[in-house]
């Protein structure tokens, strides 16, 4: 393969928005609207081929570090296939200021940006998909299997269908979860779609940072509310057992492959739209040779966050007391360049649609410890459940 990338002013006149260049059918990866957008596929390349396929192609850049990008989704479940996407044509904004536009082979480096959906009226159907008896008897079997010393923690999940008579407009959802979730890591790739809070790993040159997150508490929208439920989260000794967790696996992942690694000595509070989190941001800088993306990003997914500790043990809790296989849910989706720079998020907060787009799966998880009690963890999925909810069913 070829490619070719030139600056975006040589091709493209007026503002830049990078989820009217993906609309409906094409790729996105995006937060506070520094990322990519893809149209097209000039190839699909299965996970363990990425790195050699992505430094085989011959490469003209006009703009200056920019490489040949693949983006798509790794699967929670160990052995799912996972492919990435080479798009034909990728249009990318960086943090700098930089934007450019990258096209593989022949494929023109002019494209569209689609107009602004009009809202319009559509019908609605949401039904759980897990029992409820189901979900909570899976909760107070993760607890009590950490009550019993077998594993310091499990998240137990469940799923809701969205249905409706006409298909669901991604390009339309993709603009209020912008409007909402700008600062989340917006994704789409072949109908998976979601705006995820936190990131799993992010390699640019030798920095490596992470910025997990576990502990949860909503927000109502009244100031003082919810400054009283961040400090009680704070204060949670459930939730800092849980968020504790999760960082030290990521930062024992991640040394060996670092020259240093730094974190915060105590999270902190990470606020989206419907909910708050803890959070901890680790930094550090990578030896040489430095890993791929990729490697962390198989190394560390899926976290605590989303699986559990010690993995094996509540991976297969997971898999006997949930009922379902999650697919992308709990996984990682972002992207890697030919350098083995990339960014990935972890798959939360999203909605899987079906072909027909009539038809979406959400799901939503906590995290269950000793002191978890079952009916508070399905209002905490219930409220995680209301950001793609919402982004989808609103006009």
């Amino acid at each position: 393969m070829r490619a070719h990338t030139r600056p975006l002013a040589a091709v493209h006149d007026g503002e830049l928005d990078l989820n009217d260049v993906a609309r409906g059918d094409g790729y996105l990866f995006v937060r506070d609207g520094v990322g990519i957008a893809g149209r097209g596929v000039a190839v699909r390349v299965p996970l363990h081929e990425v790195a050699v396929t992505l430094a085989a192609i011959d490469h003209t850049d006009e703009v200056g570090g920019v490489h040949p990008i693949a983006m798509g989704v790794v699967p929670f479940e160990a052995g799912q296939p996972a492919m990435l996407v080479i798009p034909q044509v990728l249009v990318g904004k960086a943090a700098d200021g930089r934007q450019w536009v990258t096209t593989i082979d022949d494929a023109p480096a002019l494209f569209d940006q689609a107009p602004r959906p009009s809202p319009r009226a559509q019908a609605f159907t949401v039904t759980p998909r897990t029992d409820i008896e189901h979900y909570l008897a899976a909760v107070t079997t993760a607890r009590n299997a950490v009550r019993g010393g077998a594993l310091t923690k499990a998240v137990i999940a469940r799923e809701v269908t969205v249905t409706s008579p006409e298909p669901i407009d991604v390009h339309a959802v993709l603009l209020r979860l912008k409007a909402t979730f700008g600062s989340s890591y917006r994704y789409s790739v072949d109908g998976f779609i979601g705006a995820s809070p936190e990131l799993l790993v992010t390699v640019d040159g030798n920095a490596v940072r992470s910025h997990p997150l576990a502990g949860t508490a909503p927000r109502t929208g009244d100031p003082d509310t919810d400054r009283r439920a961040a400090a009680e989260l704070l204060a949670s000794e459930k939730n800092q057992i849980e968020h504790r967790v999760v960082i030290d696996m990521i930062h024992d992942t991640l040394l060996p492959w670092c020259s240093y690694l730094d974190w915060q000595p105590e999270p902190s509070i990470i606020t989206v739209a419907n909910v708050q989190h803890l959070g901890t941001a680790l930094e550090g800088h990578l030896s040489d040779p430095r890993p791929n993306v990729l490697e962390l990003v198989t190394a560390l997914s899926p976290t605590p966050a989303l699986g559990g500790f010690p993995r094996a043990e509540a991976l297969a809790l997971i898999a006997e007391a949930e009922g379902f296989v999650r697919g992308n849910y709990g996984g990682a989706v972002g992207w890697v360049d030919a350098a083995g720079d990339g960014t990935w998020a972890v798959a939360i907060r999203c909605a899987e649609l079906s072909a027909d787009r009539r038809t979406a799966r959400l799901v939503a998880g906590g995290g269950i410890v000793a002191d978890s009690e079952p009916l508070s963890e399905l209002a905490e999925t219930q409220a995680k459940l209301q950001a793609m909810l919402s982004a989808i069913i609103r006009p």
